[in-house]
């Protein structure tokens, strides 16, 4: 039994409107990370970066996730969660206001990295919930946690495009830090603290994570299965506005953030994702979550004339696809948070970490490809990606 059961009654920790609020408040801070992404344009014309200097604004955001996970989120392990959690949102509220008002492009872009490195305060979240949550209905808890996350991934880019376009970039910076802000004050009074047993020092803690990497085929396998499909997503959803805007259908900036408000249906696959684990189904859902996204990245394949049906093509590739990775998502979490419940922060950081990278790798290769091929290059790749995730999967041994 977990610290969280000895110590909290039970219908506080397991109850439906903690788990609301976990989901929603994963959203919010997720979100952090994609605001910027169609504020890329203004927010270089403000500032006065070049056009190749621009991208280190999405670059540099990523970056600070990405340490985030490895030397944030371990803490996870030792250090008791909701307090972690609620540091972690002051942080990152300081900084969104800090951004918000910078008026010089180096300090905006040590500001960036800095947002995304509060923002892994989610993904301590995410293994709490799992800690909260008894064995059987884990992977629906997580699940329904985790369709909040994907829903703040999904609607960031379109609510920043329209916040911006009405109130301008500096406004999304300064209602996000005053998120984060009131997000705090709200879980530190809603949630139950979870002290973990582990009494290791972060030296040690940091040590350990190579060999949890090494010595856990578990992990090793999630987190290819979820690079490859995350990588086609990012792919997607990097070249999908491109193509877009082109000739093809000369679309504007809100009828592409109309389009990008399409795959927040495919979120909902994400607590179903979680009830077929708990059913001891994580393998053969596995399946059909990476043949799902194989599908929906070949789907515009068959139309590129930029007529009626190749839109509906799009659109529906848009949330077969969001429904495939949120569903592998989910599955790939179930899996590996059965692991012990003494790791979970650790296995969850690095699980993130690595998909995170191969969503990098999929949006640098989408607009390499867009660039040097076209849109039907760009689908190449990323159907190549699930492709050999699938290759993989076939030869995994039964349990």
């Amino acid at each position: 039994m977990s610290t969280i059961e000895k110590h909290q009654p039970f219908e506080k920790a397991f109850s439906p409107g903690i788990i609301l609020i976990l989901a929603a408040a994963c959203g919010l801070i997720v979100a952090n990370l994609y605001y910027t992404q169609p504020l890329v344009g203004p927010i270089s014309l403000d500032l006065g970066l070049s056009s190749g200097a621009s991208g280190l604004i999405v670059t540099l955001g990523q970056i600070g996730y990405g340490l985030g996970l490895l030397f944030l989120v371990p803490l996870g392990d030792i250090v008791e969660n909701r307090k972690l959690v609620v540091i972690l949102l002051f942080l990152a509220s300081i900084v969104l206001a800090v951004g918000g008002g910078m008026h010089q492009a180096s300090l905006f872009l040590i500001a960036s990295m800095l947002i995304g490195m509060g923002s892994v305060a989610a993904q301590v979240l995410v293994p709490y919930a799992a800690h909260l949550s008894p064995e059987a209905t884990r992977g629906r808890n997580v699940g329904n946690v985790m369709s909040g996350l994907l829903l703040g991934i999904m609607l960031a880019r379109p609510v920043s495009s329209l916040g911006a376009e009405y109130m301008g970039w500096r406004a999304v910076y300064y209602l996000s830090a005053v998120a984060m802000l009131v997000l705090a004050l709200v879980l530190l009074r809603a949630l139950p603290a979870r002290k973990p047993s582990a009494s290791t020092r972060y030296s040690e803690l940091l040590s350990s994570m190579y060999r949890l990497l090494k010595t856990t085929p578990i992990l090793q396998r999630r987190a290819l299965y979820h690079a490859s499909v995350f990588g086609t997503f990012s792919l997607f959803w990097t070249t999908v506005p491109l193509y877009l805007t082109g000739p093809a259908f000369r679309f504007s900036q809100k009828e592409v953030a109309l389009f990008a408000l399409v795959g927040v249906a495919g979120a909902l696959a994400a607590p179903v994702a979680g009830r077929l684990a708990d059913r001891g189904w994580i393998r053969p859902a596995t399946g059909i979550a990476l043949a799902l996204v194989l599908i929906s990245i070949a789907l515009p394949l068959a139309d590129r004339s930029g007529s009626t049906l190749a839109l509906i093509l799009l659109v529906v590739a848009a949330i077969v696809l969001d429904m495939g990775v949120s569903a592998n998502l989910v599955l790939s979490q179930r899996a590996i948070f059965s692991l012990g419940d003494e790791v979970r922060s650790r296995l969850n950081g690095l699980f993130m970490a690595i998909f995170f990278a191969g969503g990098a790798v999929g949006s640098a290769l989408g607009g390499w490809a867009f660039a040097a091929g076209g849109w039907e290059a760009a689908l190449w790749i990323g159907i190549a990606l699930p492709a050999a995730a699938l290759i993989f999967y076939s030869a995994e041994k039964r349990a």
